[in-house]
This record gives C-alpha cells, sequence and structure tokens, in this order.
C-alpha cells in the first residue's frame, strides 16, 4: 500500500459513522466533525503535499481570520476564479468558515463569462492565481473592474482565528453562486445553500459504497459543482483524493500508482480517455489499485460501459447531476449489468422524480434555491415547485432513471421526432468511433436533416456515409433515423470542465 494511503490508517480512531456526519447542518460543521474524529488522517493529496483532515479545520481557520482581517464577512459575496489546489479548497472553507457568500468560476472562463459573474454577483472581492496557464488573470480583473483583487495560489490569507465570530448555525441560507456554462447565452448564477450541497454530496458517497480504505481523484475544476460534492463525499467517509492543477494522460498515471488510486473518473470523457491508455498495453492493468470508474455530466453510451468493465478489470457507475442538482441519481455498483449500461441510476431517498410529458422534473434538498434572475426562478419551476431539467426521460419499474435525450436535442425530421442520443448510442459500438455527436440542420424540405459527427481514433481509416449508414441499418434503427450527413472531426468540440461535446459549436460550423 502506498505511504499516503497507508497514513490514512493512522490517527484517532473514527468514532462518528458517516450517518452520524451526514447530519451536519453547515459544510463547516461537517468539517469539524470529521478532523474531531480522524485528525491525521490525509484528506488532499497534490505533488509531495499531504493535508489532513485536522490541518484543513485548521488552516482553514487561519485562512478565514486573515480574510475576516481584509473586510469579508458574514453575507459578504466573494468570487474565485482558482485552479484544482489545495489552497484553493483551503480557500473555500475559509469562507465557508465565516458564513461568506461564495462564486467559484472554472479557471478557464475569460472576460465575457467572468465579467458577467462579477457584475451580477455583486463580488465584493475576487480570488484568483496571478499568470495560469499563459494567462494574466490579475490584469483581468482589472480590466473587468473587479473589487478587491487578491491572489490566492500560493500563498493564503493568515490570521489570529481568535478574532473570528461563531461559524453558521444554519445551512438554508444561500452561500453560493455556480454558474451554469453559458454555451448559448449568458450564464445563469444558480443558488445553492450548504445544505443542498451537503445533501448532494451524501448521495455520491453511499451510492458508490466508498470506505475510508479508499483513495479518490480529482480531475476536474474545483471551481465545478462537483468540487464540494466530492469534498462532501471525503469528509464523510475519511478518505483522501488526489489533486490534479492540470489532467492529462499519460501524464497523470504517475500520480495515480503512486498514491494507489481506487476510484477515478469525472464524466464520459475520462472514461474514453483511461480506456485508450488502457487499450496501449492490454495485458497491463494501467492503475493497478483502481477498482471504480464514476462520474457524470454527459450522457453515457452503454457500449463504454461493457468496454471498460471487460477491459479494464475495473467497475462503472456513472450518474445524472447539473448545476442546479449536483446529484440527482447515481448507479450502485452491486446493481446488475444492464441497469448500469443502460441507467443513470437510482435517486437517494429524498430526491423525487416526476416525468411529465416526457421531460425530468426534480423536487428535493440537493436541488438549488432557484437563479439571481428572479425571472428565470419562476420560469424553472413548475406549480408543485419542481425543477424543469430540460432532459427527457423515463423510470424503470425497478426505479432506475433512463435519460433518452434532451428537449432541445430532439431532432424533427418530416414531423417526426428523433432522439440523438439513441443514434449516438449505437455509433458509439462502432470500431472505428471514438465519439459521436447527432446534431439537427436545418433543411429545406425536411425542416432539419440528421447529421452525424464523429470523432475517431488514430490510424482508423476515414469513414463514409454509406459505412455509418450500413452499420445503423444492422443495429436496428428505423431507416427514418439514419444520418443523411456525416462529418469527421480530429477532435469533437469541448468545455474544459468535465468536457462535454458542445453541440451548438457543430450546429453553428455544419448549419
Amino acid at each position: 500500500m502506498p505511504a499516503d494511503a497507508s497514513s490514512a490508517k493512522q490517527g484517532a480512531a473514527v468514532n462518528e459513522t458517516p450517518h452520524d456526519l451526514s447530519s451536519a447542518r453547515t459544510l463547516w460543521e461537517l468539517v469539524a466533525r470529521r478532523a474531531a474524529a480522524t485528525p491525521d488522517r490525509p484528506v488532499l493529496l497534490q505533488a509531495g503535499r499531504r493535508l489532513t483532515f485536522g490541518g484543513l479545520r485548521a488552516r482553514a481557520e487561519r485562512v478565514a481570520a486573515g480574510l475576516y482581517g481584509m473586510g469579508v464577512r458574514p453575507g459578504t459575496v466573494v468570487a474565485w476564479q482558482l485552479p484544482t489546489r489545495i489552497e484553493t479548497a483551503l480557500l473555500s472553507f475559509a469562507l465557508a468558515r465565516l458564513g461568506a457568500v461564495q462564486s467559484p468560476v472554472i479557471p478557464f472562463y475569460r472576460d465575457r463569462e467572468v465579467g458577467f459573474a462579477l457584475r451580477e454577483s455583486k463580488a465584493e472581492f475576487f480570488a484568483v492565481p496571478g499568470v495560469w496557464r499563459g494567462h494574466d488573470h490579475r490584469e483581468m480583473a482589472r480590466r473587468l473592474g473587479a473589487r478587491g483583487i487578491f491572489e490566492a495560489y500560493d500563498a493564503l490569507p493568515d490570521g489570529d482565528p481568535a478574532v473570528l465570530p461563531p461559524p453558521p448555525a444554519e445551512g438554508t441560507s444561500v452561500r453560493w453562486i455556480y454558474w451554469t456554462s453559458g454555451t448559448t447565452s449568458d450564464p445563469k448564477g444558480v443558488l445553492h445553500t450548504d445544505r443542498s450541497l451537503l445533501a448532494g454530496g451524501s448521495c455520491l458517497a453511499h451510492a458508490l459504497r466508498l470506505s475510508a480504505d479508499d483513495v479518490g481523484s480529482m480531475a476536474f475544476p474545483y471551481a465545478h459543482i462537483a468540487g464540494p460534492d466530492y469534498t462532501v463525499m471525503l469528509l464523510l467517509y475519511g478518505f483522501p483524493a488526489v489533486m490534479f492543477e492540470h489532467f492529462a494522460l499519460p501524464e497523470a498515471l504517475a500520480e495515480y500508482r503512486r498514491h494507489g488510486v481506487t476510484v477515478a473518473g469525472g464524466s464520459t470523457a475520462f472514461y474514453s480517455m483511461f480506456l485508450a491508455e488502457q487499450r496501449k498495453r492490454p495485458q497491463e492493468k494501467v492503475i493497478p489499485t483502481l477498482r471504480l470508474l464514476a462520474g457524470g455530466g454527459a450522457p453515457k453510451p452503454p457500449e463504454l460501459y461493457h468496454a471498460v468493465v471487460r477491459e479494464m478489470g475495473v467497475q462503472l457507475t456513472h450518474g445524472y447531476g447539473m448545476t442546479e442538482v449536483p446529484m440527482i441519481t447515481m448507479g450502485d455498483p452491486r446493481d446488475t449489468p444492464r441497469n448500469l449500461a443502460t441507467t443513470e441510476g437510482r435517486p437517494p431517498e429524498g430526491m423525487e422524480v416526476r416525468i411529465v410529458d416526457g421531460e425530468v422534473r426534480l423536487r428535493g434538498e440537493a436541488v438549488c434555491q432557484g437563479y439571481l434572475d428572479p425571472a428565470q426562478t419562476a420560469a424553472a419551476f413548475d406549480a408543485d415547485g419542481f425543477l424543469r431539467t430540460g432532459d427527457l426521460g423515463r423510470v424503470t419499474g425497478s426505479g432506475h432513471l433512463v435519460l433518452t435525450g434532451r428537449l432541445k436535442d430532439v431532432i424533427i425530421r418530416k414531423g417526426e421526432n428523433i432522439s440523438a442520443k439513441e443514434i449516438e448510442d449505437l455509433l458509439a459500438a462502432h470500431p472505428s468511433v471514438a465519439d459521436a455527436a447527432v446534431i439537427g440542420l436545418p433543411d429545406p424540405e425536411r425542416g432539419e436533416l440528421v447529421c452525424a459527427v464523429v470523432e475517431q481514433p488514430p490510424g482508423t481509416a476515414v469513414l463514409t456515409l454509406a459505412e455509418i449508414v450500413s452499420f445503423l441499418r444492422a443495429e436496428g434503427l428505423s431507416v427514418h433515423k439514419l444520418p443523411e450527413r456525416l462529418e469527421v472531426l480530429d477532435a469533437l468540440p469541448r468545455n474544459e470542465t468535465l468536457r462535454k461535446v458542445l453541440k451548438y459549436r457543430l450546429r453553428e460550423r455544419f448549419s
């Protein structure tokens, strides 16, 4: 067992179970309880550094005192645009200790998205990493007229915790503003409470059936809604995660192996990346200690599930979440292969799923409080208080959720509705397709035509439309759903968070 993982077994005895910890009212209360239970166990591992649960509480309090000395008070809005680092987690928990309202911004965002977030949130302070990956964030912040700019990369504010006011006593006030991707319009400011984030993280933790012996990994931006989701899981079960400031394969594999990572993933694109590495050396397990890939954020073709299990020798559990509801459903590692391959898992206790005219609607503690814009909030919730997700789906007899597409991702050809996801799932099984996106393009005669855009594995012959159509016919796809156009790209356009395919860019390019 790697040194960092074995050290997780040392220190104070575990005197609180995950169930006991789940009753925490605030994120800071959860930190304090875990630190009291297992102060010497590691929680975050990065580039040779190690932060324990006790260290997280103690250092976050000192950072909170430093922020308090700068003028940050309970309710103060603090935006931060920082990479996935131990310091970022410390700053975030320091703000949680103060009861400030924090607005995380994905570090890859630039002037348009960042300026919008700063204006709409009315942020009084803005934490940046300085120059990061060739981009001067401090200069951008000045250009945008941000207030209270300070760097929080290596050095963090510091002070004496004796000056601090009491921590927040309740977790139902809005203390988080997350931002939707804003791919076709301005982003939406999503309002969360400590309790909604705790509910989402608890769902993830309990569904995956993890233990204190596991070692996780954060290969995604900590500023994403998955950041607190994942950290709540670490706090509940008392195990560490390896943080990656910049994730790329195969470069990151050494860290996975060094720390003995048992649980990895992030989204469908991450599964594909690990699988591609495994295929380079089929006889040698790419991460010897790995037993589970898990994630969400984008549809998962059933064939990808089967390929991961067959070729990597690990289990794969996929879930369903969104910025508005960080965890809705999650696959159970003990479920049947059929359910794990074809569904998004089941909702946890307390999450109500309702299907209205094919649309998935949600109500429960993990659901956000709405948006910064009251008009957007009014439009997003129905008369019974259920959030309209815009996703299409159905619930099976066993209670599993099956997603069938997006309301805006249905292609209407000659009056017939066609699910893009159905065609994409079939294309994923073609040996010469690494990934596929199916879109509808304007057509004067048919309304829309079906266009398949594919990314191929290296070294494969370029596909033709005839080959694709023949394959889909053999798979039993109805004739009226067959693609009428094929485009082959070196790489599908993706966002920088969970690597979702940006279909709007494809529509812009090929319309």
